[in-house]
């Protein structure tokens, strides 16, 4: 007896199935199909935008942030340590400071004891992480 060929099995496989996602692709690029997704878009945000701009806005006298002290820089990273910030380049990520001024705002924060340093050994290699002591949360919430 011959067996059955089920070589298309692998055409399917093989080529259907990458050809499925490069195709709407292709017709994206080209703008075919693009019409009719673009109006029941429209349609569908068009009525709420409306409805909104047309509503008078109310005008709040109170600003959205309230502080009750100025923010320092040194405050303004030991929030971000508090909030979970570990490493330096998150730190400087949130904060938007520079290297070296943030590198003195971080041993100053060691020296007075708010947060500590601490050399990990992780699994490329070792890594440092920042993490703020209990006097230092007691200082930022306080």
């Amino acid at each position: 007896m011959a067996d059955p060929n089920y070589s298309w099995i692998y055409l399917i496989i093989f080529l259907a199935i990458p050809l499925a996602r490069i195709i709407p692709r292709i017709l994206s690029k080209y703008g075919i199909g693009k019409n009719t997704t673009n109006t029941i878009q429209k349609k569908q945000f068009q009525s709420g935008f409306d409805e909104y701009s047309q509503k008078p806005q109310m005008e709040s006298s109170e600003p959205s942030m309230n502080t009750s002290k100025p923010q320092t820089k040194n405050n303004l990273v030991l929030g971000v340590l508090n909030r979970g910030s570990k490493t330096f380049e998150n730190i400087q990520k949130n904060t938007g400071l520079d290297n070296t001024e943030l590198d003195a705002i971080l041993e100053d924060l060691e020296k007075n004891g708010l947060m500590k340093v601490v050399h990990k050994q992780g699994m490329f290699g070792p890594k440092t992480e920042i993490i703020p002591t209990d006097k230092g949360f007691r200082e930022y919430y306080s």
